[in-house]
Order: structure tokens, then sequence, then C-alpha cells
């Protein structure tokens, strides 16, 4: 999950070319019934308009240089907007991050793909992810036909993600409130992990439940200073390799389970 600061946005940020049309519903009043003839085609409509910036998104993405198919389409597909609360849904497809409580964000979409583009998601691969927030990142994986384990240490989101997740189909996620930190070690080893807050440095727990062959991609750094994305790679003999890939700005991968009062 990213900060909402704007400054994740590495490769500049994009405005929403259009806002959603809202229409009215007419209520009339016939023997005794509220009726809302409008109601049905201006869903209709407000979904069409979804898909186009929608569209428009992964548009944008792929001339960021993002060129995994099943990551495009996955980006074209997931409906972003049901994981951003109502009142920010009119800018749901620009390419930022934006807030969904508890002082946490929905990744900017343009990051978003590229992670998922360098995990190279196949449907045969489990995924561990660490940070659900609202579930997009989750669902994306998801769509591409990967198999998701995905564990958040709010236990409100985490709650609201598996209902959100549950309610748009998306069966083959996994979620549970739990510490990112020590990953998921009932469902381990894993093809790749994905982490989507920063770290002060990489969990060995992570690191010992990613499969040989496997790939983790994290950001590391402070909150205060200079985060770096890092790729992870572990060897068929379990070597470890790192690399740099780009600078961002993630909010902080926490320890201590938030539970909700």
């Amino acid at each position: 999950m990213t900060k909402l600061s704007g400054s994740e946005n590495v490769v500049g940020s994009w405005r929403i070319m259009r806002s959603i049309r809202f229409h009215p519903c007419t209520t009339l009043l016939l023997a005794g019934l509220v009726l809302c003839p409008q109601t049905a085609s201006g869903q209709r409509s407000r979904e069409a308009e979804y898909r186009e910036q929608r569209l428009a998104m992964a548009a944008l993405i792929r001339r960021y240089g993002v060129e995994d198919a099943r990551t495009l389409h996955a980006m074209e597909t997931v409906p972003r907007h049901e994981f951003v609360p109502e009142e920010h849904r009119s800018r749901a497809y620009g390419d930022h991050p934006r807030p969904i409580g508890y002082g946490q964000t929905i990744s900017q979409p343009y990051i978003v793909a590229y992670m998922t583009e360098m995990l190279h998601p196949t449907p045969d691969m489990k995924v561990l992810e660490v940070g659900t927030g609202s579930g997009y990142q989750a669902a994306v994986l998801a769509q591409t036909g990967a198999e998701v384990y995905t564990v958040e240490i709010f236990e409100a989101l985490a709650t609201s993600a598996g209902e959100r997740l549950k309610r748009l189909g998306f069966d083959n996620v996994t979620n549970r409130h739990g510490d990112g930190h020590f990953g998921w070690p009932d469902a381990a080893p894993f093809d790749a992990i994905i982490v989507t807050a920063a770290a002060g440095h990489i969990p060995p727990m992570l690191i010992q439940q990613l499969k040989p062959g496997g790939r983790m991609i994290i950001p590391v750094g402070s909150v205060y200073g200079v985060q770096n994305l890092i790729f992870v790679e572990k060897d068929s003999n379990g070597k470890v390799r790192t690399r740099n890939l780009l600078p961002v700005r993630f909010v902080p991968m926490l320890s201590d389970l938030r539970r909700t009062p």
C-alpha cells in the first residue's frame, strides 16, 4: 500500500479524463409504490464509464512499459472503483494512490501493474501478499489465475477486504488478519511473494517461505528517508540475490496486530 504523497508516482501522475456522471432517480408515486425507472440505466451508465476509465488506465500503464499480457488483462478487468471508498470512486482510475482508511492506501495503478509483472504471474503459481489493504492487489493477482494468500495487520481492513473479494467472486484468494513479517507458514512455500508496505529490511521468514526458483518484490527503507523497490530471487540451490529496481514511497510495514475495538 503506497503512501498518499504523490512522490510514489515515479512516471508522472495522470488525471482522470472525465468525472462520473450521476443520474438522478425520478421518483414516481403509483398505486402506493415508489418507482425509480432511471436507477438501472444510471447504474449501467456508471459501470460503462468506469470501464472506459479502466481501459484508459491500462493503456497508460502499457505506454509506461508494462508488457505482460496477463497483468494488463487483469488491470483492464478488475473493477478498481470497488476497492476505494465511495467518496473516492470518481478518482479511482487516476494513476495515484488513494486513501482507504487507517492511514493506509490503495497503491498507484502503475506500481500495482509493475510489481505484478515482475512476479511473472501464471495460473499455477501460489503467491503470498503482505499488506492486503482493500484487496485490490490480491484481486489483480487472482485475475491472472494465481492462487493468492494475503495477510493484513489491521483487523478491520482484513475483514472488509475478505468480504469484498468474496462478493466480487475472487474465490482463489484466501485472506487473514496477521503480522506479515511472519508470512504464512502453514501455506508455505510460495512461488512468489509481494509486499505492499516498506520494511526496514527483508524479513527472514519471508525468504524462508520462498520456494527455490521463486521471486519476491518488496519496498525497503525508512518512511522518513529513501525507499527502494527490491527484487529478490532464490535460485534452485537456495542462494538469494537482490537488486534495486526503482525508488518508491510506501506506508511502513507495521508490527503488532491492529485489532478492531
